[in-house]
């Protein structure tokens, strides 16, 4: 494994390959990230990992510098994993250029965590225009549970014609159903199985609306999940994952988007 801390001396090297598989993460690496970087390495071309928490797309700079960050930790689970390069950036090498693209931000970016974190999408959307540029991927890794993140690079890259293709990988999941997330080494094991309850609450009114949609009553939900324990619920909608459209039947596809609080962690998901 080749670590790479500028993107000139990066971009030499990867010159030479036929082609990266990238995988970006912001460190804090668990099962989710070894899942997409195991996708990864079953493509026919190299393995690119990133380290890089990104300031821009933090709302809140007490997020940013309580966001979980484990450096050394993670350095030594990519060398097991045998990656062919880890590029830990510093911020001016990011942001020290203009990138040729301009950041396309689909309306569907005013919604969910768009609607809650001004800014967010905005952050998100222009570092990976950026590392798209200085790395130039074939394929581009990204979970389902950051789902709206992932819709929204997609529409980027389809409107400004770029050549790299997303590889949408499941949500991996820890034994209580929880999604797998760097901000989970925050919460206590009271915490823990108050964020398992809340999953597995969304997993069974998913079945009950598939049924009856009349069930998807905001403000029982509302006090059901305050029972069950969040301190603070951001949003739970119901959209077709295909164009983010709320749905209006039960025989339309959907998945049921939600974003709450324990205490002063936010957790997102989607099922």
């Amino acid at each position: 494994m080749k670590i790479f801390k500028d993107k000139h001396t990066l971009q030499k090297e990867i010159l030479k390959t036929k082609g990266i598989s990238f995988v970006p993460t912001m460190g804090g690496l668990h099962k989710g990230h070894i899942s997409l970087i195991k996708q990864s390495k079953k493509s026919k071309f190299k393995t690119l990992v990133s380290i890089f928490v990104n300031p821009k797309q933090f709302n809140k700079k007490s997020d940013f510098r309580s966001y979980p960050r484990s450096t050394k930790e993670d350095v030594k689970l990519l060398k097991k994993l045998k990656i062919n390069y880890l590029y830990i950036p510093t911020f001016k090498d990011i942001y020290g250029f203009k990138p040729k693209n301009k950041v396309f931000l689909d309306k569907s970016s005013k919604k969910l965590c768009g609607k809650f974190r001004k800014g967010h999408f905005e952050g998100v959307l222009n570092v990976m225009n950026r590392f798209i540029e200085i790395i130039k991927p074939k394929y581009i890794y990204l979970g389902k549970k950051d789902y709206q993140q992932l819709y929204l690079i997609k529409k980027h890259i389809e409107k400004r014609k770029i050549k790299s293709k997303i590889i949408e990988c499941k949500t991996i999941r820890e034994r209580n159903g929880i999604a797998c997330s760097s901000r989970n080494t925050n919460l206590n094991k009271n915490q823990r199985k108050i964020a398992s309850d809340i999953f597995y609450y969304f997993n069974n009114l998913k079945k009950k609306i598939k049924k009856d949609f009349n069930l998807f009553k905001i403000n029982n939900i509302k006090k059901d999940l305050i029972n069950l324990g969040a301190s603070k619920i951001d949003y739970f909608e119901n959209y077709n994952i295909k164009n983010f459209r709320k749905i209006k039947k039960s025989n339309q596809k959907f998945n049921l988007f939600f974003a709450y609080y324990i205490k002063h962690t936010r957790l997102i998901d989607n099922i």
